[in-house]
């Protein structure tokens, strides 16, 4: 059984629109997969009507591979904080 990676729509919390943007144009450039679509916006977090914080959100739609014709074979994808690591 063969699985292929089409795309991804991934969401990333950035401090600043400097840093959004900046992380916006280096994946841009990356060489593993296609940026197809991107977005930023402001967020806020509020409480008793007061901002007590705001970050950016960075959206990423990313192509890996042709759906009618892919050629890279995945065989796993995970995401987050590898266990070893917390030990």
């Amino acid at each position: 059984m063969s699985r292929y990676l089409i795309k991804t729509v991934e969401q990333y919390r950035c401090d600043s629109e400097a840093e959004a943007a900046k992380f916006i144009e280096e994946s841009k450039k990356s060489n593993q997969y296609t940026l197809a679509k991107y977005s930023s916006e402001e967020k806020e977090m509020k409480m008793k009507g007061e901002v007590i914080d705001s970050w950016m959100r960075v959206t990423l739609t990313k192509i890996f591979d042709t759906e009618k014709e892919p050629v890279g074979d995945i065989k796993d994808v995970s995401y987050g904080k590898n266990t070893e690591d917390n030990e």
